[in-house]
């Protein structure tokens, strides 16, 4: 299945894109390829997902969106401006939360957000600062040590630190992981008027229910490689057929259903249907076992299910990435 979407070039005197990679390659000196052969745009104010399983490159091409990684070949252009050449340029237009949590210790939170004010250059920013803190729920603790918060709180900060300069492209991995879901409401809240004022949102999460619902469209890695990028409810109707959800109460799945099984977390399953009868059909081979199931649905796919189907069709038989029909824009 071909899940990247073909579009015609692009207008040459259409404005620039807030993020173009063109053919990105990293090998690292151990022998890593991290990258290989990359091609993707984003358009200014979109807000796009950046899915992956652990490894498929995700944060090496965030780390060199942001100048901490060198690509072996390749170029990143951030709103038409080349990064490698005009680095410094590049990089005031982009905010990025990064996954590790860092922090200077013998700051307080509002001490922080000043300082990186000052690596932009940035002064007399203390009224957006106010709002971002109130924003992330971070007001009562603006004169609190780094050291004295919470990690939840701490993630916070990264996320006010990447918008200290109102960049117009704004970069978030996995900026919800181990937070709680006030944060989580408060976080999209705010990242959505930043959006809905022209910002470019890159998501990178393993919550995909959250980019199911946020982002416009969705690009999906696996090895390095670009396993699929259309608009979400694109690859969501694309997906071949519907799936079957359940929880097995007593006995086991029967061997008949095993091709068709498409994921399994404890006693839950998800098994691919090839047509409505198909349903049926499986509830009789549960019953010719003696298997009981409870919690039965039956429905489309959900981006779980079409990101567990892509990453598993870009690997062939011998564990190596086969060739994705790749353009340098999936827009629909």
């Amino acid at each position: 299945m071909n899940f990247v979407n073909e579009i015609e070039t692009s207008d040459a005197t259409a404005k620039p894109a807030a993020l173009s990679v063109s053919d990105l390659r990293k090998v690292y000196a151990s022998g890593t390829v991290a990258l290989e052969g990359l091609s993707l745009e984003v358009e200014e104010g979109e807000f796009f997902g950046l899915l992956g399983p652990n490894g498929a490159g995700k944060t090496t091409l965030i780390s060199a969106l942001g100048g901490l990684v060198r690509p072996t070949e390749g170029t990143i252009r951030v709103f038409g401006i080349d990064c490698a050449k005009e680095r410094r340029r590049a990089a005031r237009h982009v905010g990025i939360v990064p996954q590790e949590i860092t922090f200077d210790p013998f700051l307080t939170v509002r001490e922080t957000l000043r300082f990186q004010s000052g690596y932009w250059c940035v002064r007399g920013n203390d009224d957006w600062i106010d709002e971002i803190l109130f924003h992330l729920g971070l007001t009562e603790k603006a004169d609190a040590s780094m050291r004295a918060l919470s990690g939840g709180m701490k993630r916070r900060v990264l996320v006010a630190q990447a918008l200290v300069h109102k960049p117009r492209l704004i970069v978030l991995d996995e900026p919800t992981a181990g937070v709680d879901v006030e944060l989580r409401e408060n976080l999209w809240a705010f990242i959505g008027r930043l959006h809905s004022e022209g910002r470019t949102i890159i998501l990178t999460t393993h919550h995909l229910e959250e980019a199911q619902a946020l982002c416009s469209r969705v690009a999906i890695m696996n090895r390095g490689r670009l396993a699929a990028l259309d608009r979400t409810e694109a690859l969501l109707s694309r997906f071949e057929g519907r799936v079957m959800k359940c929880r097995i109460l007593r006995g086991e799945l029967p061997k008949a259903l095993e091709a068709d099984l498409m994921r399994r977390h404890g006693a839950d399953i998800v098994l691919r249907l090839a047509d409505a009868r198909d349903a049926g059909e499986k509830l009789a081979a549960f019953a010719r076992a003696g298997v009981d199931i409870e919690n039965l649905t039956v429905g489309q796919p959900s981006l779980e299910d079409v990101f567990l189907e892509v990453t598993s069709a870009s690997v062939d038989n011998a564990g190596a990435p086969t060739e994705a029909n790749q353009s340098s824009h999936g827009g629909v």
